[in-house]
C-alpha cells in the first residue's frame, strides 16, 4: 500500500480495506473493515467513537508509515492479536506473545463452567475454607485471570480464601501471565513453570481447568488462518490430538480435593471420546457443553473420592 501523505482517517480506511480484499478471499472468516479500524485506533490512540465523529482528521507521515507496516503484516495473514500485542478476553485486556496461544471466545465457555463449579464448591460440605484452582498450560493466563477476577469479590464477601495457580512449561508464558495479572490488577493469582503436574508437589485443588493442545498434527486447519502463526506446541498433541487430554484426566485425581472438578476444553468433534476417558469409578457427573457455535467444546467431571 502506497504511503500517500497526507491522508484523512476515512480515506486511509477505505484504501486499507481494498488492500486487504485479496486476503479476505483466502480466509472467509477475515473481517478487513474491523481489522482496519483496530489498526487505526491502535496507531492514533483514538477510540471508535472518535474515528466515526472525526473522519476528516489527518494522519501524519509517521502514522501512515506505521500503519502501512502493520497492514502489510495483516495482509500476509498474521493474527491481529500478534500485530497489536494484545487480545480481549472475558473482562480483561491481555498482552499476547508468539510463544502462546491467542485467547479465543469459545474458551469463555470453559470459564463459565468453571465459575459454576467453583460456586458449587463454596456451598459444598467438603469445602475446607480455601478455594484452590489450578490452570494447566496457562499461556497468557486468560483462564486463571478470568476466574480470579470473578471469584475474588465473592470469596472476600464470604470471608474465605482464594488461590488460582497457573502453570506453563514455557518460561516466557509464565512471565507473560504474571504481567497480565499486574496489568489487569487481578489478585489471588500465582504462576510457575511446570509441565502439567510435574512441579505441583502435594497440593490439592477444588478445580483443575485446562485448554491443552488437542489438534492432530495432520489436521488441515493448521494450514489456515491465524493458527498458521501460533506455536504448534500449544496446538498439536499426539495420539490424533488426544495425548494431553488423556494424560491430564489420568493424573488429575491425585491432585483434586474430595468431590473436586476437572474441566477441559477440546476439539469440536472430540467430546464423545473425551467423555470415554472419564469412564471409570473415579468420576461422576461427566458431561459436555457446547460453545457459541453449537459444538461440543468443554467436558467436565467430578472426582468421587473421600
Amino acid at each position: 500500500m502506497n504511503n500517500i501523505y497526507p491522508q484523512r482517517y476515512q480515506q486511509w480506511q477505505e484504501a486499507a480495506i481494498d488492500y486487504l480484499q485479496p486476503y479476505q478471499a483466502q480466509d472467509p472468516y477475515a473481517n478487513p473493515k474491523a481489522d482496519v479500524r483496530l489498526l487505526l485506533q491502535f496507531v492514533t490512540g483514538c477510540d471508535r467513537a472518535t474515528l466515526l465523529a472525526f473522519p476528516e482528521r489527518l494522519l501524519d507521515e509517521k502514522q501512515i508509515s506505521t500503519l502501512s507496516q502493520l497492514l502489510a503484516r495483516r495482509a500476509k495473514g498474521e493474527p491481529m492479536a500478534y500485530i497489536l500485542g494484545e487480545q480481549a478476553f472475558w473482562s480483561l485486556n491481555l498482552q499476547v506473545s508468539e510463544r502462546t496461544l491467542i485467547p479465543r471466545p469459545d474458551t469463555e465457555v470453559l470459564v463459565e463452567q468453571a465459575l459454576a463449579a467453583a460456586k458449587q464448591r463454596l456451598i459444598s460440605p467438603h469445602f475446607d475454607g480455601e478455594l484452590a484452582i489450578l490452570d494447566l498450560g496457562t499461556g497468557t493466563g486468560a483462564i486463571a485471570l478470568a476466574l480470579a477476577a470473578e471469584l475474588t469479590p465473592l470469596t472476600e464477601q464470604r470471608g474465605v480464601g482464594l488461590t488460582v495457580l497457573g502453570v506453563d512449561v514455557i518460561v516466557e508464558a509464565v512471565a507473560l501471565a504474571a504481567g497480565n495479572a499486574e496489568r489487569n490488577r487481578v489478585k489471588n493469582t500465582h504462576f510457575i513453570q511446570s509441565h502439567w503436574f510435574e512441579e505441583i508437589g502435594h497440593r490439592h485443588f477444588d478445580l483443575i481447568v485446562a485448554n491443552p493442545p488437542y489438534i492432530d498434527a495432520q489436521d488441515e486447519h493448521l494450514r489456515r488462518g491465524d493458527v498458521r502463526f501460533e506455536p504448534l506446541s500449544a496446538l498439536v498433541a499426539g495420539q490424533q490430538g488426544y495425548e494431553d487430554l488423556r494424560k491430564i484426566i489420568r493424573q488429575a485425581p491425585q491432585y483434586l480435593k474430595t468431590n473436586g472438578w476437572l474441566l477441559l476444553e477440546h476439539g469440536w468433534q472430540q467430546g464423545e471420546k473425551v467423555r470415554s476417558f472419564f469412564a471409570s469409578d473415579l468420576w461422576q457427573a461427566v458431561a459436555s457443553v457446547r460453545d457459541y457455535g453449537d459444538n461440543e467444546r468443554v467436558t467436565f467431571g467430578r472426582i468421587a473420592k473421600g
